[in-house]
């Protein structure tokens, strides 16, 4: 039988939590979140376009950056993402060909523009492609192609540009092309193939890559068959394809697709 003690310390819990309740003190429930694996060359456009999908919809992006091969590993170990965001076509088409991909969520949301950049200071005297043959060039940043959409075209590049053998040496593979990036801010590279996206904004000297040097960078999305959250990952990627996001992508060195 419930002492009068613990009776009246029981009322007067329960009076204080319909006092708070009155006033508003109860925590409200948080907001609604949407986890999006994003491929590296992303990093800023997705943090610039995450506070504008959040104000518009009132979900909370959370974002996670790797190199798309990592991403879609991490993926296939079940890693808790809503949407994957990725550098290529081949990796979200080989999820989805495992069932790992909710039907019919698979589009092209961007397609990628390579770029040479030279950071500012540097004495390379590089102003095109093939100046990466000369001695001054000591180090070249290039993201690993076996990881990376985008350092797989840089290859393609200096193959079809026939500079390739002169140039492999100096070659320095980084994890990612946000990694490759940093070693030129570090002036650890004389030069960096990365996204032009990245360095769009960049000083120095920022070289678009022609597109016919190397197959095209179509970047795929997909939501997840395992998202604990598909109509907040649904409005990321109409966000993404026919909203504000695809404004900031074209904005932010992307070809984006015609709308459909």
């Amino acid at each position: 039988m419930m002492s009068l003690a613990r009776f009246c310390r029981a009322w007067l819990v329960a009076g204080w939590i319909l006092l708070a309740a009155c006033k508003g003190h109860v925590p409200a429930e948080t907001n609604q979140q949407v986890t999006i694996a994003g491929a590296a060359n992303l990093t800023d456009v997705f943090q610039a376009l995450g506070p504008r999908f959040e104000a518009a919809t009132g979900i909370h992006p959370v974002f996670s950056f790797a190199s798309t091969a990592q991403l879609a590993q991490q993926i296939e170990n079940s890693a808790p993402f809503d949407v994957f965001a990725a550098a290529d076509a081949q990796h979200v088409e080989t999820l989805d060909r495992k069932g790992l991909l909710l039907a019919g969520s698979r589009a092209i949301y961007a397609r990628g523009i390579l770029a040479l950049w030279v950071p500012d200071g540097s004495k390379s005297g590089v102003s095109k492609i093939e100046d990466l043959v000369k001695p001054e060039v000591r180090f070249l940043a290039i993201a690993k192609p076996e990881l990376a959409p985008y350092g797989q075209a840089a290859e393609e590049t200096l193959h079809n540009l026939g500079i390739w053998e002169r140039v492999r040496t100096k070659v320095v593979y980084a994890e990612n092309i946000n990694v490759a990036k940093q070693y030129g801010l570090s002036h650890n590279a004389d030069a960096v193939f990365t996204a032009y996206s990245l360095v769009l904004h960049e000083s120095g000297l920022v070289l678009r890559v022609d597109e016919n040097s190397h197959a095209p960078i179509d970047q795929e999305l997909g939501i997840l068959a395992s998202s604990k959250r598909p109509d907040a990952a649904r409005k990321f990627v109409d966000f993404l394809l026919h909203g504000e996001g695809r404004e900031l992508l074209s904005a932010s060195g992307y070809q984006t697709p015609a709308p459909r």
